[in-house]
């Protein structure tokens, strides 16, 4: 899904409209954050920021003093220098956040970016986040496996069937008041209510997918 709204993948079928125009090529109004971050090995913390405003042909003085700026919006003022191998994990999605929201995308597009984070580290760069999407309010699809994190930090779950062929079986607006912290509002009255009705139509394809996978083990064993 994330790879076809970056124009990196053609839809099997249908079309991409990207703010009411058909999406040809890559989306270039698209920034796309990723699971596993990408950042370079052989370029410092704040390189890795600016490479893309340098791609586009900006000043290396003008990138360094936005990369700077938006390390210190991370939490990283003071790290530009370090190399990725030199940065905790967390410090690593910090880092990657920058590099693309820096660019200052209308999408931003994220497959998971915090999955591999203890909770606590998880919580704080959630909250990162929304405050980074509160000063601009861009518009952001963010694939999970965590209902509590999808809750918290959407205005809207799309719950998508098991694989394969994989199709949307409920949609769910998310009317918690805004701004929150996603560790406070998980024991609002509305986040449990929302939380029982899209468990309701998840649960299912969440087995479905668990025997999945015991399948594939069977076969491989």
């Amino acid at each position: 899904m994330l790879n076809v709204s970056a124009g990196l993948l053609e839809p099997s079928s249908g079309n991409v409209t990207v703010f009411g125009e058909k999406l040809k090529g890559i989306n270039r109004r698209a920034g796309y954050m990723f699971q596993a971050d990408a950042l370079m090995p052989w370029r410092s913390a704040l390189d890795n920021v600016t490479a893309g405003l340098l791609f586009q042909g900006v000043p290396k003085s003008e990138a360094d003093a936005r990369g700077e700026a938006w390390l210190k919006r991370v939490g990283l003022g003071g790290f530009g220098d370090r190399y990725p191998h030199q940065l905790s994990g967390s410090m690593r999605k910090r880092v990657a956040m920058a590099q693309t929201l820096i660019l200052d995308p209308d999408i931003i597009l994220m497959d998971e970016p915090f999955s591999a984070l203890d909770i606590q580290t998880r919580q704080l760069m959630e909250n990162e986040l929304l405050d980074l999407w509160a000063a601009k309010r861009k518009a952001v699809l963010f694939i999970t496996h965590d209902l509590d994190e999808a809750i918290s930090m959407s205005d809207r779950v799309v719950v998508l069937s098991a694989g394969p062929g994989t199709h949307p079986i409920g949609e769910f607006a998310i009317d918690l008041p805004r701004p929150r912290d996603v560790a406070e509002i998980r024991s609002h009255p509305r986040f449990v209510e929302l939380h029982a009705q899209i468990w309701g139509v998840l649960r299912e394809e969440v087995l479905k997918g668990y025997q999945q996978q015991l399948r594939q083990q069977d076969r491989v064993e």
